[in-house]
This record gives C-alpha cells, sequence and structure tokens, in this order.
C-alpha cells in the first residue's frame, strides 16, 4: 500500500501547513461531513451553491486528522485547539484534488482501465471489472460517480488493488480529458457515441471529439471500440494506423464477433473466436447491448492475459450497478424492467429492441423525457416514437414534456390510439397501472434521472407485494 504524507501534499499542491506533523500519513479521503470516519482526511470543496471548506471544524470534531481546505482565515486560538490535528490551506481545494490523486495514481505500477461512451458507460464498467477481478484485486468506480471529483476521490481509495477500472462521464469539451490526465489510462474503451448531452456539445462529431479526450493522459494504450458505432467505425479507418486499437461489434468485422446469439428475459448467449478457439460466453443479462460490452471485457481480459475460463466466469458471474435493467417479477406474475436511471435516444433504442423480443407477451413501455438535448429534443423524442412503433410495443404511456413529442410520433406512424396514454402527472400511471396489469405483461420503465420514474417502478413493484 502507497501511502501519502501530509509533506507530500504540500509540495505538490505548493499548500501552507497551518499546523500538524507532515510525517503524518492520509490514508482515507472524504469530502463529506455527514459520513466522515476517524482518521480521515477531510478536502473542502467549493461549488455554486455550497461550500464545504466553512465545515472544517466539523470534519475535525468528528474524527478527521487532517483538512485541506482554501479561503480560510484562522485565529490562533482555532490553531491552538486543533495542534493536535494538521490544516492544511491551498489556493484551490478542487486543483489540489487534481494534483492528489495524480501522484497517488502515480505511485501504483498497476493497469488501469478507463471506459467512456454516450451510453452503456456504468454496465461495460460493471462486467469489465468483474472479468478483472478473476485475476487481480480491483478498484472500481462506485455508482456514477464518474466526474471531475468522482473518478479522483475514487483514485484516492487506492490501497493494496492491484488494477483500477474507472468510468469518466462528461457534460462538455475539455472534463475528460482532465480525467484522463489524472487517471493516465493504460486501457480505453469507448462503448459508443450517440446524442447524450448533444443539447452542450451541438454535434455527434463534437461528442466523439470529447470522448477521444480519454487518450489525452494515456501513454501508448490499448484502445478497444465498438466498431458497429458510424462515427467510432470511421475514427478507427482513419486511425488504426496511428494507435494500437482493437474492435468489437455484431455488423461490422470486427476482431471480436458473435456467433449463434441468443436472447433471453434472463440472459444472453453468443459464441467467438478467441485467438483461434471458439468459446461460449453466457450473459447474466439479456439485450444486443450487453452482448457488446461483454464483447469488450473479452478483449480486454485479453490484453491482461486472463485465461479463457477467467473471461467467461468474469462474464457470467457479473452484477449491474442498481436501477439499470433491474428484472422483478410481481406477485401476479407481471415482470418489471427498471431501466430508469438515466436515457437517451440510443439506451432507449436498445431498451426497446429489448422489449421487443418476448412475442409471447403484452409489452408495456412507460417512457419519460430525455434531458440535455436541446435543439435537437423534439426530433429525437419522435425518434423515439418511431422506435415504439417499429419495435411493436404493445402499449405507450408517457409523461412529461418531452415526452409529449414520442406519443405524437407514435399516432403519427399509425400505432393504435387506444393503446396510447399520456399523463400530465406521472403519479397516475400508478393507477392507471394498478388497474391495468396482466399477468403476462412486460412492464419497461425509461427515462433521463431527473424523471425518476425508478420511484415508479418501486412503488409498482411494492403494489403488487402486497
Amino acid at each position: 500500500m502507497e501511502n501519502i504524507k501530509i509533506k507530500d501534499i504540500i509540495k505538490i499542491t505548493n499548500a501552507e501547513l497551518i499546523c500538524g506533523n507532515e510525517e503524518t500519513e492520509c490514508i482515507n479521503f472524504s469530502k463529506d461531513t455527514r459520513i466522515i470516519k476517524k482518521d480521515d482526511t477531510y478536502i473542502g470543496i467549493k461549488g455554486e451553491n455550497f461550500d464545504g471548506n466553512k465545515y472544517w471544524k466539523e470534519a475535525l470534531e468528528k474524527g478527521a486528522k487532517c483538512v485541506i481546505i482554501q479561503d480560510i482565515e484562522f485565529t490562533e486560538d482555532e490553531i491552538k485547539k486543533y495542534k493536535n490535528k494538521s490544516i492544511i490551506k491551498v489556493q484551490d481545494t478542487l486543483q489540489a484534488l487534481y494534483k492528489i490523486a495524480s501522484y497517488k495514481r502515480d505511485l501504483y505500477n498497476i493497469p488501469v482501465i478507463a471506459i467512456t461512451g454516450s451510453v452503456g458507460k456504468t454496465s461495460t464498467k460493471d462486467i469489465i471489472s468483474n472479468v478483472v477481478a478473476q485475476k487481480y484485486k480491483v478498484l472500481k468506480t462506485l455508482g456514477n460517480n464518474n466526474n471531475n471529483i468522482g473518478l479522483p476521490f475514487t483514485i484516492l481509495r487506492l490501497k493494496d488493488e492491484e488494477a483500477m477500472v474507472l468510468e469518466m462521464g462528461m457534460n462538455h469539451l475539455g472534463e475528460i480529458s482532465l480525467l484522463s490526465k489524472i487517471a493516465k489510462p493504460d486501457i480505453c474503451i469507448i462503448t459508443n457515441i450517440g446524442t447524450s448531452h448533444i443539447g452542450n456539445l451541438g454535434s455527434r462529431e463534437n461528442i466523439l471529439k470529447a470522448k477521444l479526450e480519454i487518450l489525452d493522459g494515456a501513454k501508448n494504450p490499448t484502445i478497444i471500440i465498438n466498431n458497429d458505432n458510424d462515427l467510432l467505425h470511421n475514427w478507427y479507418e482513419n486511425s488504426k494506423n496511428r494507435y494500437k486499437i482493437q474492435t468489437y461489434g455484431i455488423n461490422n468485422k470486427s476482431d471480436i464477433n458473435p456467433e449463434k446469439m441468443k436472447v433471453e428475459i434472463n440472459g444472453s448467449t453468443f459464441e467467438c473466436d478467441l485467438d483461434g478457439e471458439l468459446i461460449k460466453i453466457k450473459v447474466p443479462i439479456a439485450g444486443e447491448h450487453f452482448i457488446l460490452n461483454a464483447m469488450s471485457a473479452i478483449l480486454v481480459g485479453k490484453t491482461l492475459n486472463l485465461s479463457v475460463e477467467q473471461i467467461k466466469n468474469g462474464i457470467k458471474t457479473f452484477e449491474l450497478t442498481k436501477k439499470r435493467m433491474d428484472i422483478v417479477e410481481l406477485s401476479n406474475g407481471a415482470k418489471i424492467i427498471n431501466d430508469a436511471y438515466n436515457a437517451s435516444f440510443e439506451s432507449m433504442q436498445a431498451s426497446l429492441k429489448y422489449l421487443s423480443n418476448f412475442k409471447n407477451n403484452r409489452k408495456i413501455a412507460i417512457l419519460g423525457d430525455m434531458f440535455e438535448l436541446g435543439e435537437f429534443s423534439e426530433k429525437l423524442h419522435k425518434k423515439v416514437g418511431e422506435e415504439v412503433y417499429q419495435n411493436k410495443i404493445d402499449i405507450l404511456i408517457c409523461s412529461g414534456k418531452g415526452a409529449k413529442d414520442i406519443v405524437n410520433e407514435a399516432k403519427k406512424l399509425g400505432m393504435n390510439k387506444n393503446n396510447i396514454y399520456y399523463f400530465e402527472n406521472k403519479d397516475e400511471i400508478i393507477d392507471f397501472l394498478k388497474n391495468n396489469i396482466k399477468n403476462n405483461d412486460i412492464i419497461l420503465f425509461k427515462a433521463s434521472n431527473g424523471m425518476r420514474f425508478f420511484e415508479l417502478a418501486d412503488k409498482i413493484k411494492d403494489e403488487f407485494a402486497k
């Protein structure tokens, strides 16, 4: 385990030690006084609406042994009171966090796998980390802590791990570049280039540019891409002589392609050629997009010299982060799919395609707004309506301003109007479902996180548990 001492922090951040011992080791880091633990190092993060620096005393009183803060003037009485603790004053705590995390990363000679993409980052992280864990002790991004604060704090959790799997998200250009320069990845995975955050970036081409920033902090990395994605495929064709690129895909000829795919409600199976050996893979979550995720994990496993059995077992036993394709059977036999953590056109498309596989069930799609689409909102919500129609969804239920365009497009294309419902108040959906769910129904909940459709899924689950 490689720990950071206070003298290291002072040197790399050009900080001032107000009081304390330079030889003190900083092992655990925290930014939240509500969950701070004994001997933590507290970093006061200043945001637009919240200033964590103001809580430095609370952090010390609750057991922190060190605080790193900015913009605070200390009285002699305060310094005397906390003389057995350590207080470090920096110009900017956020910049200090970046530098400390980057320094921590440099202390470890371990493989770092970074994942980005418009959709599928978290599920890809889940499957890859479980594959890598068959050989190495793994530190991975927890939940959705994939931004400029979550990623550095993830790195600062490093102790005796032998590999790290990091998710990198963004809303604007330049954000992934920062994360990459902190993490310095050895393997870079890009799942796809879609329309998430297109309202901020203006075009899919700019989204590609933002995602490719994952390479900015990497030195001679192995790059793994979804070759079925049009923009990534074109980038690969133009860049394959400059980088070490490995590809996976279902439609385009790639380094890994699946054969004999079989998608069922509780999972999928496929075969693929791995170094001349035809291997059979079982994925415990259904949907073609999880087959793509599994193939990216195969390439990571191959790059890190895992055995075929380790790769197969890692895929077979992985579990998804909650609220992503959670499938629950209700007391009456109907099933709900809670995929409401987030939504973009591409993830809506994938979920609806998955729902369409159930030919012998009544298929109900409960869809809400997709956020951060800007001027593209109407167009992309209409495209979701088109997907509803093309995938022969039996009942469409919507709520939300943008979701009106889903409804209107499905009607326009000829979906039976008697099977389309729009509710101004999304809580009305619960009353409708309580009275209309049948025992063979498959019910999908999908919307951007801010719509909180995952709460609707939980309420229905609770209602039918009574």
